[in-house]
């Protein structure tokens, strides 16, 4: 028994089984932030991303927009009309009047 005379005179103090558990306690807490900076730069990754997401939503539905006011305007209206539904203007004997 090599060890036997540590087992023997090994009486840990009160202010060593603080120390271990404060070490403990300091190793526990910087892990802690580790994760903590990790999650953090990941958040703060994706949302970079959505506001890059966002930017190029906000130009396609600028030109979607545009798109849309070019196609209601009163000319296209009526050049589809009549080119691609063969619609043209009523002549005044085939229009009707309906009276309450």
């Amino acid at each position: 028994m090599m060890w036997s005379w540590l087992k023997k005179s090994f009486h840990p103090s009160f202010d060593a089984i603080v120390a271990i558990i404060l070490v403990i306690a300091v190793i526990g807490s910087a892990i802690a932030v580790a994760f903590s900076v990790h999650h953090t730069r990941e958040a703060l990754q994706e949302l970079q991303e959505l506001r890059e997401q966002r930017k190029a939503l906000d130009v396609e539905w600028g030109q979607l927009l545009l798109e849309q006011h070019s196609w209601g305007a009163y000319g296209n209206v009526d050049q589809i009309a009549k080119s691609q539904l063969q619609m043209q203007p009523a002549n005044l004997h085939d229009i009707v009047m309906v009276q309450p």
